[in-house]
């Protein structure tokens, strides 16, 4: 039985059923693809996958659809993760402004010895030397920061949507 549209309160996960599944793994494959041959591949009526793909972004299992860059080959060659330590209870005034710093690219509140992680991708060091010194560093809440350089990166699988 499908769930009704949008989130259940108080739940973090929607139930998905194996044909939900499939969606996602086909989406996560090539989200470029038509309805009708999402529907097609899943062996369901067109307006089926649309009802279905509908539901999924009302229900914010998908959040979007977008290109996947090799950051090398689009002009940002040096990429590296970034620490903070960061004053208590500042987590959302520093997210904030975190998103708004050109080349951050991922923002993560963790565990463990430091407060934030942030992945950030640049054209060259100097650009990095600049985000990180001139732009993180200037964020009110943000202690210290530790910096990263990634020096090579592979995708991993994911989990299985189809299992």
């Amino acid at each position: 039985m499908d769930s009704p549209a949008g989130p259940v309160p108080g739940r973090t996960a929607v139930p998905l059923d194996d044909i939900d599944r499939q969606i996602l793994a086909r989406l996560l494959k090539d989200a470029r693809q038509s309805v009708r041959a999402l529907a097609e591949q899943v062996h369901i009526s067109r307006a089926n996958a649309y009802t279905r793909v509908g539901r999924l972004l009302a229900e914010g299992v998908i959040t979007g659809f977008t290109a996947q860059l090799n950051p090398k080959r689009a002009g940002l060659g040096t990429s590296a993760y970034i620490t903070l330590s960061t004053e208590q209870a500042a987590w959302r005034d520093i997210s904030r402004e975190l998103r708004e710093i050109p080349y951050v690219e991922h923002v993560s509140l963790v565990s463990g010895d430091f407060d934030v992680l942030v992945l950030v991708r640049a054209p060259d060091n100097e650009a990095l030397r600049s985000v990180v010194l001139e732009s993180i560093q200037g964020v009110p809440g943000v202690r210290s920061t530790r910096t990263w350089l990634v020096f090579d990166e592979v995708r991993g699988r994911g989990a299985d949507w189809t299992g």
